[in-house]
């Protein structure tokens, strides 16, 4: 049996898992059509076999031991795909599941594929929200503006694939189900090649906040008495970004989020602070020699509390983007140099493992603010063939874990932005984030600066 130690990003994620809180990523990929069971469990089965990496599962150990380790199996040990009964309350029911139950690290792989008939159109705000077990009476509740697309309501299959996020992420899996697609339509499923940018100079420094003082937290809401997190998904129209624009697409939702969140805490009287933003950088390529696990690496993007209104939204996008390419350019390991000291494997496993967790808590005031996840253009067709069609919308989502407390991910399809807000429950109701969408989209829509 091949062994692969646990990385840095594998092992501080393994250190602190919450059963309250599952360290889960959750992708939902829309389809016009129908699937034929049998034949993509055989396809998905393909696919891991093609991409044998994420065949894997942890490593029975002694507490002495150095390293977590990965056991990587010629086969899956479990059924990956399943087919739960179609209903009313079936998206509904697989998005809950995407946020409470997290494939077991004891089995290979640690990834779930549930494959959701449609039936019947979806009325009101449940066809794009997803919320826990708790949240049904909130989500009916909740504020719709006119005119928003609700593509739940369509007719068709949604593919949900939960991932343990201690071990893969989401670009990794979303590479195993365009393998898998490929195999199952017998078409081309290839990604389309990047947009071409003209090099660019090394920007120059900035001023930018300090590091060395806590960052504004996100102001809490209305907590909920369950635990866990709760989760709302939305499309929305791409911001239009003038040809030559010294920012890209990306810039853009790194400034609505960090506006979004200044109006929040603004309405709940919470005293001004910078902001930092998570901003995952993923290097890999997109083709079948794509690395399977957890790829990215983490930067923070900084703002000062007086950049942020819109009065002068071309110098607050042009500086956002000079941030956010020197950061992307400056080599750095995933987690940091601290992360990769803390987890040297120089004393038994067990033993960082508690000092990892006491670390975490005491550095909770210094995490930063959120996260935003951009996935970006999803590159693969995702094409199942003539009955199932290729996918209109496909949506991600991060933990949401305190003391963040809330992360934002999007992705764009077809031409529309699609965003999920993910929420811890202690910190925020799922009206909460129906506002936070509503401030976001109207956000999004002021870095549109030719119409505004």
């Amino acid at each position: 049996m091949r062994t692969i130690p646990f990385p840095v990003v594998d092992e501080v994620a393994r250190h602190c898992l919450q059963e309250a809180e599952p360290e889960t990523v959750h992708i939902e990929v829309h389809l016009p059509g129908r699937l034929d069971p049998a034949g993509l469990r055989k396809a998905f089965h393909e696919a891991l076999l093609r991409h044998p990496r994420i065949l894997m599962r942890e490593a029975q150990g002694r507490w002495y031991r150095r390293r977590y380790a990965w056991e990587l199996t010629e086969r899956p040990d479990v059924e990956v795909v399943t087919f739960p009964a179609p209903g009313r309350d079936a998206l509904r029911d697989a998005r809950t599941r995407a946020l409470t139950t997290a494939p077991p690290l004891t089995d290979s792989p640690p990834v779930r594929l549930e494959v959701v008939e449609r039936v019947g159109r979806v009325e009101g705000s449940e066809a794009t929200d997803a919320v826990g077990a708790a949240g049904t009476a909130a989500a009916a509740a909740a504020p719709r503006k006119l005119g928003r697309a609700t593509p739940a309501q369509r007719q068709g299959t949604v593919l949900f694939l939960t991932i343990n996020h201690t071990a893969l992420d989401g670009p990794a899996c979303l590479r195993v189900l365009a393998t898998a697609a490929e195999i199952y339509s017998g078409k081309d499923n290839s990604p389309t090649a990047p947009p071409t940018r003209a090099p660019e100079p090394q920007p120059a420094p900035t001023d930018t906040p300090s590091n060395w003082s806590p960052p504004a937290r996100v102001a809490p809401g209305t907590p909920e008495p369950s635990p866990g997190n709760g989760m709302l998904v939305t499309e929305l129209p791409l911001p239009h970004r003038p040809k030559g624009a010294p920012y890209t697409v990306n810039d853009q939702l790194m400034v609505s989020t960090a506006l979004t969140i200044a109006h929040w805490n603004r309405e709940h009287g919470a005293r001004p602070r910078p902001l930092r933003i998570t901003m995952p950088v993923d290097d890999r390529p997109r083709d079948t020699t794509m690395p399977i696990g957890n790829g990215t690496r983490l930067v923070e993007v900084p703002f000062a509390p007086h950049e942020l209104t819109t009065s002068d939204m071309e110098g607050l996008l042009a500086r956002t983007a000079t941030r956010t390419r020197a950061l992307k350019s400056l080599p750095r390991p995933q987690l940091g140099h601290g992360a990769a000291i803390l987890t040297a494997p120089v004393t038994p496993v067990a033993w960082r493992a508690a000092l990892t967790r006491g670390l975490r808590r005491a550095a909770a005031p210094w995490t930063s603010t959120t996260l935003l996840s951009n996935i970006g253009r999803i590159p693969y067709p995702l094409d199942f063939g003539e009955d199932a069609g290729r996918a209109h919308a496909v949506w991600f989502s991060a933990p949401a874990r305190m003391p963040r407390g809330l992360t934002v991910t999007t992705a764009s399809t077809a031409g529309r932005l699609h965003l999920a807000l993910r929420w811890s429950r202690s910190l925020l109701s799922h009206g909460d984030g129906a506002h936070l969408r509503d401030l976001f989209e109207h956000y999004l829509h002021t870095t549109d600066v030719e119409q505004s």
